[in-house]
Protein backbone atom coordinates (compact mmCIF):
# COMPACT_ATOMS: atom_id res chain seq x y z
CA UNK A 1 0.00 0.00 0.00
CA UNK A 2 1.02 3.25 -0.79
CA UNK A 3 2.19 5.57 2.10
CA UNK A 4 0.87 8.84 2.44
CA UNK A 5 3.06 11.76 0.77
CA UNK A 6 3.35 13.13 4.12
CA UNK A 7 5.13 10.25 5.09
CA UNK A 8 7.26 9.69 2.03
CA UNK A 9 11.02 9.73 2.68
CA UNK A 10 12.23 13.00 1.23
CA UNK A 11 15.85 12.52 -0.73
CA UNK A 12 18.05 15.98 0.30
CA UNK A 13 18.46 16.34 -3.44
CA UNK A 14 14.80 17.54 -3.39
CA UNK A 15 15.33 21.11 -3.08
CA UNK A 16 11.48 21.99 -3.66
CA UNK A 17 8.97 19.37 -2.95
CA UNK A 18 5.95 19.23 -1.24
CA UNK A 19 6.47 20.74 2.07
CA UNK A 20 6.28 24.26 0.04
CA UNK A 21 3.56 25.33 -2.22
CA UNK A 22 5.98 26.59 -4.38
CA UNK A 23 5.59 26.74 -8.07
CA UNK A 24 7.60 23.45 -9.45
CA UNK A 25 9.54 21.09 -7.86
CA UNK A 26 13.82 21.32 -8.18
CA UNK A 27 15.72 18.25 -7.39
CA UNK A 28 19.80 18.73 -7.46
CA UNK A 29 21.61 16.85 -9.67
CA UNK A 30 25.02 18.21 -9.64
CA UNK A 31 26.57 21.32 -7.32
CA UNK A 32 25.56 23.55 -9.57
CA UNK A 33 23.08 22.33 -11.67
CA UNK A 34 19.17 21.41 -10.50
CA UNK A 35 16.47 20.66 -12.56
CA UNK A 36 12.25 22.20 -12.14
CA UNK A 37 9.85 20.48 -12.80
CA UNK A 38 6.10 20.82 -13.29
CA UNK A 39 3.02 20.69 -15.27
CA UNK A 40 -0.21 21.85 -15.81
CA UNK A 41 -3.44 21.98 -18.23
CA UNK A 42 -7.27 22.66 -18.66
CA UNK A 43 -9.75 23.15 -20.90
CA UNK A 44 -9.14 25.65 -23.72
CA UNK A 45 -10.33 29.38 -22.95
CA UNK A 46 -10.76 31.06 -26.13
CA UNK A 47 -12.73 29.53 -29.28
CA UNK A 48 -9.57 29.74 -31.28
CA UNK A 49 -7.46 26.60 -31.23
CA UNK A 50 -3.62 27.81 -32.14
CA UNK A 51 -4.08 30.51 -29.46
CA UNK A 52 -5.41 27.91 -27.09
CA UNK A 53 -2.32 25.78 -27.44
CA UNK A 54 -0.35 28.80 -26.82
CA UNK A 55 -2.01 29.97 -23.87
CA UNK A 56 -1.29 26.59 -22.43
CA UNK A 57 2.03 26.44 -23.41
CA UNK A 58 2.90 29.46 -22.07
CA UNK A 59 1.25 29.17 -19.24
CA UNK A 60 2.84 25.69 -18.33
CA UNK A 61 6.18 26.89 -18.77
CA UNK A 62 5.80 30.06 -16.95
CA UNK A 63 6.21 27.47 -13.16
CA UNK A 64 9.74 27.30 -14.71
CA UNK A 65 10.67 31.17 -15.14
CA UNK A 66 8.66 31.58 -11.84
CA UNK A 67 11.52 29.80 -9.89
CA UNK A 68 14.11 31.54 -12.12
CA UNK A 69 14.83 28.63 -14.53
CA UNK A 70 14.92 27.92 -18.51
CA UNK A 71 12.75 25.53 -20.01
CA UNK A 72 14.71 22.01 -21.78
CA UNK A 73 11.70 20.53 -23.02
CA UNK A 74 8.21 19.83 -22.24
CA UNK A 75 5.65 16.91 -23.03
CA UNK A 76 2.40 17.16 -24.34
CA UNK A 77 -0.68 16.27 -21.97
CA UNK A 78 -3.95 15.76 -23.98
CA UNK A 79 -7.68 15.09 -23.55
CA UNK A 80 -9.34 15.71 -26.61
CA UNK A 81 -13.36 14.34 -28.07
CA UNK A 82 -13.51 11.75 -30.50
CA UNK A 83 -16.51 13.84 -31.87
CA UNK A 84 -14.19 16.99 -32.37
CA UNK A 85 -12.31 17.27 -35.65
CA UNK A 86 -8.87 16.32 -36.18
CA UNK A 87 -7.68 19.62 -37.57
CA UNK A 88 -8.64 21.40 -34.49
CA UNK A 89 -6.67 19.53 -32.78
CA UNK A 90 -3.84 20.06 -35.24
CA UNK A 91 -3.99 23.75 -34.68
CA UNK A 92 -4.04 23.44 -30.98
CA UNK A 93 -0.74 21.74 -31.07
CA UNK A 94 1.04 23.79 -33.45
CA UNK A 95 0.33 26.38 -31.06
CA UNK A 96 1.97 24.71 -28.04
CA UNK A 97 4.53 23.52 -30.35
CA UNK A 98 5.03 27.00 -31.68
CA UNK A 99 5.02 28.31 -27.64
CA UNK A 100 7.52 26.16 -26.79
CA UNK A 101 9.81 26.66 -29.66
CA UNK A 102 10.04 30.25 -28.52
CA UNK A 103 11.32 29.71 -25.41
CA UNK A 104 14.09 28.03 -27.07
CA UNK A 105 12.76 24.11 -26.32
CA UNK A 106 10.80 21.59 -28.03
CA UNK A 107 8.04 19.33 -27.58
CA UNK A 108 9.90 15.76 -27.07
CA UNK A 109 6.77 13.77 -26.76
CA UNK A 110 3.53 13.59 -24.73
CA UNK A 111 0.70 11.19 -24.31
CA UNK A 112 -3.28 11.55 -25.30
CA UNK A 113 -6.47 10.01 -23.84
CA UNK A 114 -10.35 10.87 -25.21
CA UNK A 115 -12.24 12.73 -23.38
CA UNK A 116 -15.98 14.50 -23.71
CA UNK A 117 -14.13 17.78 -23.08
CA UNK A 118 -10.80 18.92 -24.70
CA UNK A 119 -8.01 19.67 -22.34
CA UNK A 120 -4.50 20.50 -22.69
CA UNK A 121 -1.27 21.31 -21.28
CA UNK A 122 2.07 20.19 -21.12
CA UNK A 123 4.51 18.72 -18.64
CA UNK A 124 7.63 20.44 -18.12
CA UNK A 125 11.53 20.26 -17.66
CA UNK A 126 13.90 22.94 -17.21
CA UNK A 127 17.37 23.98 -15.70
CA UNK A 128 18.14 26.39 -12.77
CA UNK A 129 21.01 26.73 -10.75
CA UNK A 130 20.43 26.41 -7.21
CA UNK A 131 22.15 29.60 -6.23
CA UNK A 132 19.43 31.29 -8.47
CA UNK A 133 16.30 29.54 -7.49
CA UNK A 134 13.24 32.40 -7.13
CA UNK A 135 11.08 31.02 -4.23
CA UNK A 136 7.48 32.08 -2.71
CA UNK A 137 8.96 31.70 0.79
CA UNK A 138 12.01 34.16 0.65
CA UNK A 139 10.17 37.87 0.68
CA UNK A 140 12.05 39.83 3.21
CA UNK A 141 10.81 42.76 5.08
CA UNK A 142 11.68 46.38 2.58
CA UNK A 143 11.18 44.58 -0.36
CA UNK A 144 9.54 46.14 -3.18
CA UNK A 145 6.87 44.39 -4.88
CA UNK A 146 6.70 43.87 -8.94
CA UNK A 147 4.00 42.66 -11.46
CA UNK A 148 4.90 41.87 -14.70
CA UNK A 149 1.94 41.57 -16.75
CA UNK A 150 -2.02 43.12 -16.33
CA UNK A 151 -4.92 40.98 -14.52
CA UNK A 152 -8.46 40.65 -15.72
CA UNK A 153 -7.75 37.64 -17.38
CA UNK A 154 -10.56 35.63 -15.59
CA UNK A 155 -13.39 38.49 -16.10
CA UNK A 156 -12.17 38.74 -20.02
CA UNK A 157 -12.65 35.14 -21.30
CA UNK A 158 -15.28 34.93 -19.09
CA UNK A 159 -16.73 37.79 -20.74
CA UNK A 160 -16.17 36.18 -24.40
CA UNK A 161 -17.39 32.90 -23.23
CA UNK A 162 -20.96 35.48 -22.74
CA UNK A 163 -20.27 36.73 -26.14
CA UNK A 164 -19.65 40.59 -24.68
CA UNK A 165 -15.87 40.70 -25.17
CA UNK A 166 -15.08 43.65 -27.54
CA UNK A 167 -12.67 42.21 -30.50
CA UNK A 168 -9.75 44.18 -29.70
CA UNK A 169 -10.11 43.38 -25.54
CA UNK A 170 -9.89 39.87 -26.83
CA UNK A 171 -7.08 40.14 -29.04
CA UNK A 172 -5.17 42.04 -25.61
CA UNK A 173 -5.96 39.51 -23.11
CA UNK A 174 -4.70 36.31 -25.83
CA UNK A 175 -1.70 38.38 -26.28
CA UNK A 176 -0.97 38.88 -22.23
CA UNK A 177 -2.01 35.17 -22.01
CA UNK A 178 0.36 34.12 -24.75
CA UNK A 179 3.10 36.21 -23.69
CA UNK A 180 5.86 34.24 -21.81
CA UNK A 181 7.56 34.60 -18.88
CA UNK A 182 10.75 33.91 -19.79
CA UNK A 183 12.50 37.63 -20.11
CA UNK A 184 10.54 38.71 -16.34
CA UNK A 185 12.65 35.67 -15.17
CA UNK A 186 15.74 36.14 -16.54
CA UNK A 187 15.42 39.68 -15.28
CA UNK A 188 15.17 38.62 -11.85
CA UNK A 189 17.36 36.04 -11.98
CA UNK A 190 20.15 38.80 -13.86
CA UNK A 191 19.26 41.25 -10.76
CA UNK A 192 20.14 38.47 -8.09
CA UNK A 193 16.58 38.63 -6.84
CA UNK A 194 15.50 35.79 -4.28
CA UNK A 195 11.20 35.76 -4.60
CA UNK A 196 8.75 35.57 -6.92
CA UNK A 197 5.83 33.18 -7.89
CA UNK A 198 3.86 33.65 -11.16
CA UNK A 199 0.00 34.79 -11.08
CA UNK A 200 -2.12 32.42 -11.68
CA UNK A 201 -5.27 30.97 -10.51
CA UNK A 202 -5.72 32.00 -6.97
CA UNK A 203 -5.77 35.46 -8.47
CA UNK A 204 -2.84 38.57 -7.76
CA UNK A 205 -3.78 38.65 -4.04
CA UNK A 206 -4.44 34.86 -3.63
CA UNK A 207 -0.79 34.76 -4.89
CA UNK A 208 0.66 37.18 -2.59
CA UNK A 209 -1.24 36.06 0.38
CA UNK A 210 0.99 32.62 -0.41
CA UNK A 211 4.32 34.13 -0.66
CA UNK A 212 3.62 36.42 3.00
CA UNK A 213 2.46 33.69 4.57
CA UNK A 214 5.44 31.03 3.17
CA UNK A 215 8.06 34.41 4.33
CA UNK A 216 6.25 35.12 7.68
CA UNK A 217 5.75 38.84 6.49
CA UNK A 218 3.23 41.28 5.28
CA UNK A 219 2.42 42.06 1.37
CA UNK A 220 1.23 45.76 1.50
CA UNK A 221 -0.46 46.53 -2.07
CA UNK A 222 -1.82 49.85 -3.87
CA UNK A 223 -4.94 48.87 -5.85
CA UNK A 224 -4.17 51.90 -7.69
CA UNK A 225 -0.51 50.82 -9.14
CA UNK A 226 -1.74 47.25 -10.26
CA UNK A 227 -1.97 47.32 -14.13
CA UNK A 228 -5.44 46.25 -15.35
CA UNK A 229 -6.33 44.88 -18.84
CA UNK A 230 -8.08 46.56 -21.40
CA UNK A 231 -11.30 46.26 -20.83
CA UNK A 232 -11.15 44.51 -17.53
CA UNK A 233 -12.27 47.49 -15.01
CA UNK A 234 -16.08 47.80 -17.68
CA UNK A 235 -16.24 43.92 -16.82
CA UNK A 236 -15.79 44.53 -13.43
CA UNK A 237 -18.26 47.38 -12.81
CA UNK A 238 -21.02 45.52 -14.77
CA UNK A 239 -20.82 42.28 -12.18
CA UNK A 240 -19.52 39.64 -14.07
CA UNK A 241 -18.76 36.69 -11.62
CA UNK A 242 -17.94 33.05 -12.27
CA UNK A 243 -16.90 29.72 -9.78
CA UNK A 244 -13.05 30.42 -9.64
CA UNK A 245 -13.85 34.25 -8.75
CA UNK A 246 -16.14 32.91 -6.06
CA UNK A 247 -13.79 30.21 -4.61
CA UNK A 248 -10.94 32.55 -4.05
CA UNK A 249 -13.68 35.71 -2.73
CA UNK A 250 -14.44 32.68 0.14
CA UNK A 251 -11.20 31.09 0.78
CA UNK A 252 -9.31 34.87 0.93
CA UNK A 253 -11.34 37.60 1.50
CA UNK A 254 -14.33 35.68 4.23
CA UNK A 255 -11.38 34.00 5.91
CA UNK A 256 -9.36 37.38 6.75
CA UNK A 257 -6.59 36.28 4.61
CA UNK A 258 -6.79 39.13 2.50
CA UNK A 259 -7.87 42.48 4.33
CA UNK A 260 -9.58 45.00 1.67
CA UNK A 261 -9.27 48.62 3.18
CA UNK A 262 -11.13 51.22 0.73
CA UNK A 263 -11.90 49.04 -1.99
CA UNK A 264 -14.77 49.37 -3.76
CA UNK A 265 -16.23 45.87 -5.31
CA UNK A 266 -15.24 46.36 -8.89
CA UNK A 267 -11.71 46.57 -7.84
CA UNK A 268 -12.06 43.46 -5.26
CA UNK A 269 -13.79 41.36 -8.05
CA UNK A 270 -10.51 42.19 -10.18
CA UNK A 271 -8.27 41.67 -6.80
CA UNK A 272 -9.51 37.80 -6.46
CA UNK A 273 -9.36 37.33 -10.83
CA UNK A 274 -8.70 33.81 -11.03
CA UNK A 275 -5.50 35.00 -13.72
CA UNK A 276 -4.25 32.45 -16.41
CA UNK A 277 -0.92 32.73 -17.66
CA UNK A 278 -0.56 35.70 -15.50
CA UNK A 279 2.82 37.57 -14.89
CA UNK A 280 5.19 37.37 -12.21
CA UNK A 281 5.60 38.91 -8.69
CA UNK A 282 8.66 39.85 -7.76
CA UNK A 283 9.97 40.82 -4.54
CA UNK A 284 13.12 43.53 -4.97
CA UNK A 285 15.31 44.53 -2.00
CA UNK A 286 16.60 48.25 -2.08
CA UNK A 287 20.09 47.35 -3.13
CA UNK A 288 19.22 45.21 -5.86
CA UNK A 289 16.29 48.09 -7.70
CA UNK A 290 18.34 49.34 -10.01
CA UNK A 291 19.99 46.05 -11.00
CA UNK A 292 16.38 45.08 -11.59
CA UNK A 293 15.73 48.23 -13.54
CA UNK A 294 18.08 47.87 -15.83
CA UNK A 295 17.55 43.99 -16.54
CA UNK A 296 14.11 44.80 -17.08
CA UNK A 297 14.88 47.67 -19.78
CA UNK A 298 17.32 45.26 -21.55
CA UNK A 299 14.75 42.33 -21.74
CA UNK A 300 11.98 44.50 -22.42
CA UNK A 301 9.82 43.49 -19.34
CA UNK A 302 7.19 46.57 -18.51
CA UNK A 303 7.07 45.90 -14.47
CA UNK A 304 4.44 47.63 -12.05
CA UNK A 305 5.56 48.65 -8.82
CA UNK A 306 2.45 47.56 -6.67
CA UNK A 307 3.32 47.10 -3.05
CA UNK A 308 5.81 46.84 -0.30
CA UNK A 309 6.54 43.83 2.23
CA UNK A 310 6.78 44.67 6.01
CA UNK A 311 6.72 43.57 9.17
CA UNK A 312 3.16 41.50 10.47
CA UNK A 313 1.04 38.39 8.32
CA UNK A 314 -1.63 38.24 5.56
CA UNK A 315 -2.10 40.66 3.02
CA UNK A 316 -3.41 44.29 2.75
CA UNK A 317 -4.96 46.02 -0.16
CA UNK A 318 -5.43 50.26 -0.28
CA UNK A 319 -5.97 52.60 -2.55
Amino acid sequence: MLRPLSEQAVPPELLVGLSTSDDAAVYLVAPDQAIVETLDFFPPIVDDAYASGAIAAANAMSDVYAMGGEVAFALAIVAWPDTLELHVLEDAMRGMADKVREGNAVIAGGHTVIDREPKLGLAVTGRVRPDGLLLKSTLRVGDALYLTKAIGTGLLTTAHKLGDCAVEDLASVIASMSALNRDAGLAAVEAGLHAATDVTGFSLVGHAFEMAEGSGVCVRIRARDVPLLPGARGHADRGVDFGGAQRNREHFLRRDRVRLEGIDDAMARLLIDPQTSGGLLVGVPAEHAAAWRRACAGRGVRARHVGEVVEGTGVIVTM
